[in-house]
């Protein structure tokens, strides 16, 4: 959605990272001739929070408003309520540690701009992120690594020459006499997919069912496939599924088994 569009109505934790200072009083702005935004307001303000640091400004004075600007703030006059007008200063919050990283904000900067973040996590290179940090970067960016010696990294047709050609950007970062790359690129923007129910044909509901109204899929809540079908699939082999994998316990012909009472007290008395 192009920011300009963007109102308080639209906006949410994750796409709050598409505007800029300017656009948060122009929507502020608009908010006082809705009835339904001023009443929410405060729900509002929190979004926008997510994304920057706003401060009220309770002393109203040229040097007071001149240190807010000198630290990067835009300052404003706005209407939060029906109460009274306030000065505030808002700045959009910066992404310079690998802890600013969240779900909502990955997809929003440049590969450039990530791996100049991950430059300033002491040079310790990807293992040196955590686990929940290193999750948070793979959902919005293809991340691939490879640790080389110096003359060898930039060999001609190598995995360098290869990724950097494909649109990958690349941090390298000096481990001795060897380097190890670190290549990014912001993946493709996919459509989640989303739960349909109607009900089928057999009186069941399913997930491509006729009853179901399509008028009513907006209300319905996007699904994440967090697990993918990918899982399951490398594990599994069709040239393992020998004979051996479908042995039985009964060998012989049914037919041929003596399950008379005398036969089975016989072998009841072996035991």
């Amino acid at each position: 959605m192009d920011k300009k569009a963007l109102t308080l109505k639209t906006l949410n934790k994750s796409n709050v990272w598409d505007v800029q200072e300017g656009d948060v009083f122009r929507m502020l702005e608009a908010a006082g001739k809705d009835a339904d935004i001023k009443d929410n307001i405060r729900r509002y303000v929190d979004i926008i929070k997510s994304a920057f640091d706003v401060e009220e400004i309770k002393i109203d004075r040229p040097e007071v408003v001149k240190k807010y600007e000198a630290r990067g703030f835009k300052v404003g006059v706005v209407s939060l309520s029906d109460g009274p007008e306030v000065k505030i200063g808002v700045k959009k919050r910066p992404i310079m540690r690998v802890t600013d990283l969240t779900y909502e904000n990955i997809r929003h900067i440049s590969a450039g701009k990530l791996l100049e973040v991950i430059d300033r996590n002491f040079g310790g290179g990807w293992d040196s992120l955590s686990q929940s940090i290193q999750d948070i970067i793979q959902s919005g960016f293809d991340i691939s690594t490879t640790t080389l010696p110096k003359d060898r990294l930039h060999k001609a047709g190598g995995m360098y020459e290869k990724k950097v050609a494909d649109g990958f950007a690349v941090l390298e970062i000096p481990k001795g006499a060897w380097i190890e790359a670190i290549f990014a690129k912001l993946k493709p923007e996919t459509e989640k997919p989303r739960l349909k129910f109607g009900q089928d044909g057999k009186g069941g509901f399913g997930p491509d069912g006729d009853g179901g109204d399509d008028d009513d899929d907006e209300d319905l809540p996007e699904v994440d496939d967090k697990f993918g079908d990918d899982d399951d699939d490398d594990s599994f082999d069709d040239d393992k599924l020998t004979e051996e994998s479908y042995r039985t316990t009964i060998e012989e012909d049914p037919e041929d088994l003596d399950l008379s009472a005398e036969s089975v007290a016989d072998d009841d008395d072996e035991y």
